[in-house]
């Protein structure tokens, strides 16, 4: 019997080869472009630290959509250009056992991973230099000469980062508290965040920092923001019923505007800070505890500055 099986052509076609060259280039040049607008996709950036993450995720971005849409357009032309004749059930091509190919999709992958890891790493080798990071086991903060030794060429700090459910407090130098981040901007600001309950996440989108705050312990990190704004910080971990209210504004401002604020702070009298999830217990009660079972918020801190919570902000 004679097999009805097609043979494989010895070659590609130079018309075949012109083809898949002109769609791999206009494949490069949309990617580029994808990655190019992807940085509008973001918050934006507001530290020393943002164009290098930023950089990397248009790497990623770019690599993602030349393989995207190579392989939707490689499909699209099969259906349109390759589609069986109808009532035609004959076999494909017999490719199995294609060491080329084999070949091929191993090792294309295989350099993808490798470029992305070395991007990774050198991205977070920068970081590092950018915002040392360190974590000390200790109760009741750290001492004096830990405070010192912590980022030693700090331009200003450390501030103090209090995270409870569900509210922020932050503590200055000079003593003052406030329910939202004051900054001086191009000032490299060192953090001490540690949480008073459970887990908490320290995350400003416009920064590109977020960092996991440990009960028990004391995380010092540092940042340089580099624009003048006002910012959102969140809660990035699950930390109970109401850790989507759990945010606070970052205010970026001029050296000069900022120790004016400090100044001001100072001279006022504690009051109840900015804590959403008081209401929104207290409402709870007043309809009869129903629902999933949640604990009670911690009480507002007492702060010199409430913030203003209801102010818009860029990210």
């Amino acid at each position: 019997m004679t097999s009805t099986t097609p043979k494989p052509s010895g070659g590609l076609p130079i018309r075949l080869l012109l083809v898949v060259l002109v769609a791999t280039l206009l494949d490069a040049l949309a990617s580029v472009q994808i990655a190019r607008a992807s940085l509008g996709w973001l918050p934006v950036p507001a530290s020393t630290a943002a164009p290098y993450v930023d950089g990397l995720f248009q790497v990623e971005v770019g690599i993602g959509a030349f393989i995207f849409l190579g392989c939707v357009g490689f499909i699209l032309w099969a259906v349109i250009f390759n589609r069986a004749e109808k009532y035609d059930e004959t076999d494909g091509l017999p490719i199995e056992g294609n060491t080329k190919l084999e070949i091929i999709w191993t090792v294309i992958p295989f350099v993808i991973v490798m470029v992305l890891a070395y991007q990774a790493i050198h991205v977070s080798e920068t970081l590092s230099a950018l915002g040392p990071k360190a974590k000390y086991d200790v109760e009741g903060g750290l001492s004096p000469e830990t405070k010192e030794r912590v980022d030693p060429i700090q331009a200003y700090g450390p501030i103090q980062v209090l995270a409870r459910q569900w509210n922020w407090e932050f503590v200055y130098p000079n003593g003052v508290r406030s329910s939202e981040l004051h900054l001086p901007i191009d000032q490299r600001a060192n953090f001490q965040l540690s949480s008073e309950d459970v887990i908490h996440g320290f995350y400003v989108p416009a920064f590109r920092l977020k960092q996991d705050i440990i009960p028990g312990s004391v995380i010092s990190y540092s940042i340089t923001p580099t624009r003048e704004g006002r910012y959102r910080l969140r809660d990035s971990h699950f930390s109970g019923a109401y850790f989507s209210q759990n945010q606070a504004d970052v205010v970026v401002q001029s050296p000069e505007a900022f120790n004016t604020w400090l100044d001001q702070a100072a001279r006022h009298p504690l009051v109840p800070g900015f804590s959403p999830a008081t209401a929104l217990y207290a409402d709870r009660l007043a309809r009869g505890d129903k629902g999933w079972a949640t604990v009670k918020p911690a009480p507002p801190p007492m702060v010199n500055d409430p913030g203003t919570p209801d102010a818009p902000h860029d990210a």
